[in-house]
């Protein structure tokens, strides 16, 4: 149903066997996503929920088609597969994928529950105005959204 999105990974069991629901930190990496657009390399905490959200490929390889767009990072910034920095234990700690044309993007984590600063369990002061820190994965979908009518 979506173009360039053959062999999307499955999102299964996380490896802990269980609800995980946490915050996490995620690097964005550089990828045609527009949502991620001038985002590669920020690192943002996010809400995690899911039971299933173990990166698993068709054949056991992810396609040349589907690019990488979010990782868990531990507490270091470096990609983790370790709990529970990583709470589902996908491969490189891979969470969202994009197709090569950046117009279709899948992640188990949950942005749009940290996209504004009210919503914020925890707050080091960064975040003083309205804004949360995936406001701006919002922001980049409503340009493209805007600019391509």
């Amino acid at each position: 149903l979506i173009p360039g999105a053959a062999g999307w990974p499955a999102f299964k069991r996380n490896i802990s066997e269980q609800f995980e629901a946490r915050y996490c930190t995620l690097e964005v990496l550089d990828s045609p996503s527009i949502f991620f657009k001038d985002m590669a390399g920020s690192r943002v905490p996010i809400a995690v929920a899911h039971g299933e959200g173990r990166v698993e490929w068709p054949d056991g390889c992810a396609p040349k088609q589907v690019k990488p767009a979010l990782r868990y990072v531990d507490g270091r910034g470096q990609p983790t597969e370790r709990y529970p920095w990583n709470p589902n234990g996908s491969a490189g700690g891979l969470t969202a994928f994009t197709t090569t044309d950046g117009r279709a993007t899948i992640m188990m984590p949950h942005p749009e529950r940290g996209f504004r600063a009210s919503q914020l369990s925890y707050n080091p002061g960064v975040f003083t105005k309205e804004a949360g820190p995936w406001m701006r994965m919002f922001r980049n979908a409503y340009a493209f959204a805007t600019q391509a009518l």
